[in-house]
């Protein structure tokens, strides 16, 4: 299958991928170009910018979650855009565990066969960037790098350098991206600033492509990109049913977090997805099989949260008829009968479905891939919240290290805790998520009333 592709990478996190992604994809989007965006790795908020700004969904990439050839399929499954852009994950060579390349932006790229860009931060550097170069085209062994883009240079700089590159080193320079003060990208404890709160974000990264447009050579990168090798795939993933039960999504503010490849295949398995807001609405949806309650940022709506006392009876109410629900930390943290800031003296009442409470911390809990072994599922975890009760469910393990402990409920079949799943590491466990939910309907008392 032909399918023009380019990955943009980095040699660490913070040298401006996502702010030179998402411009590349609002000036292909300009230059009249159908533009599909994936992200390597397990992150939620960069797909959210590359949704925001090219009105489709992205979608994420991940060899730890799936093995090649399923990751591959995931890549072509309904790809029929003029360009796939992926944006990369830390540092190009970073993979599990810190000293392994497995699930680095590097192994993704060797596997989709996928030219790379990289970005190079020249911010207090000139000459010295050569070195920096070297050494990433040193440990290219498939010669995916196909160009670089150096971020942070000035116009008077940038010609010089170029030429000395592109002699020295033999790579394409596609040009450079002055540093655009209208465009940094705020981050906080679990990554950037949502996209929904940044004031005027079209308007700025409409700015910041064209400024792209002018000084990098987009015409270049569609060459290389065209110029990548024919990809297939044998993996097939289930054909859509219709539906046969309806589960509720709590998606707003404080809940977003979610893959959509997770929600696909629970519609491909027969669920209606229903989508609701816990902190505007006042009950949960009617006739529904099930609840997902996912990621988020609940502790930055505590206080409304807590103030809708309906939802939280009525997600209670229905919890305790027996609705099998599915919580992934923040979804979590919000089941729990108090949440304990640690720059508020108040204690906010959530669902009370889990028997204590969770509390802020001064640093990440836990941090990276996990296997839930009882599951047979991929997860990660990434959260600065404790709680009193985590649950021992599972077993969940980290590759690499091996290092083992005890998490999760099971409430009503379904799972409850800090792990964020990815269900097309187990493609079963969609289908059983969907037929627990229909099962539940089958015997609600109240379809008989």
């Amino acid at each position: 299958m032909k399918a023009p592709r380019i990955i943009m990478a980095a040699p660490r996190s913070g040298s401006g991928k996502t702010v030179l992604t998402i411009s590349l994809m609002k000036a292909l989007l300009q230059n009249g170009k159908n533009v599909s965006a994936f992200k390597c790795g397990p992150d939620y908020i960069d797909p959210m910018f590359h949704k925001k700004i090219l009105g489709v969904d992205s979608r994420n990439l991940d060899l730890f979650f799936t093995d090649e050839e399923t990751t591959r399929a995931l890549f072509l499954k309904n790809n029929k855009s003029d360009i796939s852009v992926i944006e990369g994950v830390m540092g190009l060579y970073d993979g599990v565990g810190g000293v392994t390349d497995q699930a680095s932006t590097y192994h993704l790229a060797r596997t989709l066969k996928a030219p790379v860009i990289l970005i190079l931060d020249a911010k207090g550097m000139s000459r010295s960037i050569l070195a920096e170069a070297a050494g990433f085209l040193s440990m290219d062994q498939d010669k995916l790098i196909k160009g670089i883009i150096l971020n942070n240079m000035s116009a008077a700089l940038f010609q010089p350098i170029k030429e000395l590159i592109q002699e020295k080193l033999n790579v394409f320079v596609l040009g450079y991206f002055p540093r655009q003060k209208d465009c940094d990208i705020s981050s906080r404890y679990l990554g950037l600033t949502l996209p929904d709160e940044i004031e005027d974000l079209q308007e700025k990264i409409t700015k910041s492509a064209e400024a792209f447009s002018k000084t990098v050579d987009i015409t270049k990168i569609l060459e290389i990109a065209e110029n990548a090798e024919d990809l297939e795939s044998d993996f097939v993933f289930p054909a859509k049913q219709n539906p046969r039960t309806r589960i509720a999504v709590a998606y707003d503010e404080a809940f977003n977090f979610y893959y959509k490849d997770n929600l696909e295949l629970l519609e491909n398995n027969g669920a209606e997805l229903v989508y609701f807001s816990p902190v505007h609405d006042k009950k949960l949806p009617s006739d529904i099989g099930g609840l997902l309650l996912g990621g988020g940022y609940p502790e930055l709506c505590a206080k409304e949260l807590s103030a809708n006392k309906t939802m939280t009876h009525s997600i209670k109410e229905e919890i305790q008829k027996g609705l099998p629900i599915w919580a992934e930390c923040g979804g979590f943290i919000y089941l729990h009968q108090l949440l304990e800031l640690q720059d508020d003296d108040k204690k906010y009442t959530f669902c009370g479905i889990i028997n204590g409470k969770c509390f802020q911390t001064p640093k990440l809990v836990r941090f990276g891939y996990i296997t839930l072994n009882e599951l047979n599922i991929k997860a990660h975890e990434f959260h600065y919240f404790e709680s009193e009760n985590n649950g021992s469910l599972c077993t969940a393990e980290k590759p690499y290290t091996g290092k083992q402990w005890k998490c999760g409920h099971s409430i009503n079949g379904g799972f409850q805790g800090f792990p964020h799943l990815y269900y097309p590491s187990n493609i079963s466990y969609a289908e059983k998520i969907v037929e627990t939910c229909a099962c539940y309907k089958k015997i609600d008392i109240r379809n008989y009333k």
